[in-house]
């Protein structure tokens, strides 16, 4: 097995191969298996074509100058920046001979730009197969913010807790994420909105149920996508906790990071199939590692020494890992087998259904048919 070294770049040249921004397309197969992996597991089942719903694209420079992330942050393996180029031909090599499509948004550090992420994310967005959100803080202005979202020819925005001030985190709420005025911006517009819910109870926390449904019912023209099939990485976080949400036609999940098959077979088996959506979080997803339940929780099993919430590293290299990308596409791979799904069903979660609801919003937006 291929071992990783203190500061993450280890023998395997992926660290510098296309996910981390430098050399051929072909070295990111450098561990043996990988090809291999994908081609007997995946390369028979998988559509033709992937929307990935949850991707982070953002250059260097809509951070501050002279920014670094921390040795150990998870940005810090790619460079610093996970640019079009970076994940396209990552991409590229994890999924040979599929067409690659996405929705993406900026990295959520503190310190980000805002207009300078949009400013990013619009110049990779086509309205076809790639779309795009604008990073969004309470603080911003309605109005500035409607002409950030389409002058950059986005569809939506992506609100997180720490971008709310004078709140202790825990004490952060969904109603905190975004003013009235701005929802009712995004109402009027019909803008998509990527919601990555707060509090420690994630989807199960009775806050988050009620302010979720009645967020979708005061404002029913925005989409709103929950992240991480509302961070529910573990099958008690989900249980019982999607009734409200499923009832409400205008909310829709992501998938992102998901790579437990329980979790994703009580969404399949719960929850509108035509309103769910793959998602990656990609880079991160470009990692090796697993996400696992221990004793009704969740922890991060990394492959390699970059923190992503609660990880814990295999620092004795006990275990070869694989992507969480391939993780999670495993753990849909046997939650669809059984909730019985056929090649309609894998084709609308993969990318069917985002096309659909992101062409509209950006039809309404922008024009065209």
């Amino acid at each position: 097995m291929t071992r990783s070294s203190p500061d993450g770049a280890g023998e395997s040249s992926v660290a510098g191969g296309p996910v981390g921004g430098a050399g051929s397309a072909g070295e990111v197969w450098s561990l043996p298996g990988d090809r291999e992996l994908f081609d007997r597991e995946f390369s028979r089942w998988l559509p033709e074509s992937i929307l990935d719903a949850h991707v982070h694209v953002f250059e260097k420079g809509c951070l501050p100058a002279g920014f670094r992330f921390a040795a150990e942050n998870c940005y810090t393996r790619f460079g610093g920046e996970h640019t079009l180029e970076q994940c396209l031909s990552a991409a590229a090599c994890l999924l040979p001979g599929r067409r690659f499509g996405m929705l993406s948004f900026g990295t959520p550090h503190a310190a980000v730009d805002r207009e300078a992420a949009a400013r990013y994310t619009g110049s990779t967005v086509d309205n076809r197969t790639r779309f795009g959100l604008a990073l969004v803080a309470p603080e911003d202005d309605a109005s500035a913010l409607a002409d950030r979202v389409r002058r950059h020819g986005l569809v939506g925005l992506k609100p997180y807790r720490n971008y709310v001030s004078g709140l202790a985190p825990e004490a952060v709420r969904i109603p905190d994420m975004l003013t009235p005025v701005q929802l009712e911006m995004a109402d009027g517009l019909g803008l998509a909105i990527t919601l990555h819910i707060p509090k420690a109870a994630r989807l199960a926390d009775a806050d988050n149920q009620r302010d979720l449904v009645a967020l979708c019912r005061t404002y029913p023209r925005i989409q709103v996508i929950v992240a991480h099939i509302g961070r529910a990485y573990w099958l008690s976080n989900v249980v019982g906790h999607l009734d409200g949400p499923a009832s409400c036609p205008n909310l829709w999940l992501d998938t992102a990071m998901v790579n437990h098959a329980g979790v994703l077979e009580y969404a399949f088996r719960h929850f509108p199939r035509e309103r769910i959506l793959f998602g990656s979080d990609a880079p991160i997803a470009w990692l090796r590692g697993k996400s696992v339940e221990v004793n009704g929780q969740y922890a991060y099993l990394m492959g390699e020494p970059y923190r992503i919430g609660s990880s814990i590293y295999d620092a004795d290299h006990v275990v070869s890992f694989t992507y969480f990308y391939y993780e999670m596409l495993r753990a849909v791979k046997e939650a669809a087998l059984r909730v019985g799904w056929g090649a309609g069903d894998l084709e609308g979660f993969f990318h069917g259904h985002a096309e659909r609801l992101l062409g509209s919003v950006a039809r309404g937006l922008y024009g065209g048919s």
